[in-house]
């Protein structure tokens, strides 16, 4: 049998070999709890801070710890929730996008449900915020804006640093998701109170992410019990993950021009050869390696059924299961045939120009049997 092309890297990325072969000390002999004052526990409690360095460094900026998290979800929950528990009580309100990931928006809605103001930015068809818009909405009673950095199912970069400008001279505190941007694309720290992270979408493992938090930023935790990282989350962490997810960031920093030169041909081949299909978002303020595009009378979930050599979406992994048109593709004003004909494309280190080709080939083909093409 044929292995799977992989183009889900949004999705997730694969395992970097550095990083299984700098976890598995941590998995097998160098057990120890990193809380347990004993030798052990404090080897085990030296590596977790080195890779807190190690991918503070990578992120850049002054002036901020580094938290780590089970993900990147339970990051920005921390991030939002404790935010606004944390607010003075003048300010109520949480400032996002639409077409934010939905463990920004759906915390966002339900603190809107439950006694909080919830404002949801429209973008336009290219998928960008409008600023004259946000300069209307975050006002004195807000109390923090949340703004995704590339979006994870169309690739658009939003003007991050230019919003966080119009948090602060309102007063407001600034949360970026950066999940899928870290390391590929420039990232305005010193414009940013909190930010979230995840190892798995930088050739890291799963089961771990990070928040940072600017000095001065007072957060209300959500778990309670240990208060290990900050005093802000509790739970014991696994060294193991924390290693891994610093050895990927290290990784990033040591391949960040290379990575980035392979992505760019890799993205010019594939709008090469897709030159019949249209882009979902903005066509130029992107990162290269999300293409989210679509063709009239495509059945998207049928394609990806039918191609079975090559992993790709329809959007968000989140998402897949509900059913429902992409309420990324839906804020950019498709209709839902339009939303249901559109596919994700994801590739980065690890895809070769080979797999490239052969995969487009096999989506091409199989767009034509739907008679399509």
């Amino acid at each position: 049998m044929k292995p799977v092309i992989y183009l889900d890297y949004q999705a997730t990325t694969p395992l970097a070999p550095e990083a299984a072969a700098a976890m598995r000390p941590w998995l097998d002999a160098k057990f120890a709890n990193p809380h347990s004052p004993h030798r052990l526990g404090r080897e085990a409690s030296a590596v977790v801070e080195l890779a807190r360095d190690r991918i503070t460094g990578v992120l850049g900026g002054t002036g901020g710890r580094l938290l780590f998290t089970g993900g990147a979800t339970e990051a920005a929950n921390m991030a939002i929730q404790g935010a606004l528990r944390a607010a003075h009580p003048a300010r109520r309100k949480v400032v996002t996008i639409v077409t934010e990931h939905a463990c920004v928006r759906d915390t966002a809605l339900w603190l809107g449900r439950n006694g909080f103001e919830c404002e949801l930015l429209p973008v336009g068809p290219d998928g960008l915020v409008s600023l004259d818009m946000a300069e209307r909405v975050i006002d004195a009673r807000t109390a923090l804006v949340a703004v995704m950095l590339v979006n994870n199912e169309i690739g658009v970069i939003q003007p991050v640093a230019q919003i966080a400008t119009i948090a602060r001279k309102n007063g407001a505190l600034f949360f970026c998701d950066a999940v899928q941007g870290f390391g590929r694309v420039s990232l305005p720290i010193d414009a940013c109170d909190l930010i979230a992270l995840s190892a798995h979408k930088v050739y890291g493992p799963k089961g771990i992410g990070a928040l940072w938090v600017r000095d001065g930023v007072t957060l209300e935790p959500l778990l309670h019990g240990g208060g290990q990282e900050g005093g802000i989350r509790s739970g014991t962490l696994s060294p193991a993950l924390c290693v891994g997810f610093g050895a990927a960031a290290v990784l990033l920093a040591e391949r960040r021009e290379q990575d980035a030169a392979h992505v760019a041909t890799l993205s010019a081949m594939a709008l090469d050869y897709l030159s019949d299909w249209s882009i979902n978002g903005s066509i130029y303020d992107r990162y290269a390696g999300n293409l989210n595009v679509r063709v009239k009378g495509l059945d998207a979930a049928r394609l990806i059924s039918e191609v079975r050599g090559v992993a790709f979406s329809a959007g968000s992994a989140c998402a897949s299961g509900s059913g429902r048109p992409s309420h990324v593709l839906s804020a950019l004003g498709l209709s839902d045939a339009e939303a249901r004909s559109s596919i994700r494309l994801g590739f980065g280190r690890y895809t070769t120009e080979g797999e490239l080709r052969t995969a487009l080939e096999l989506i091409e083909e199989g767009a034509r049997r739907q008679g399509v093409m």
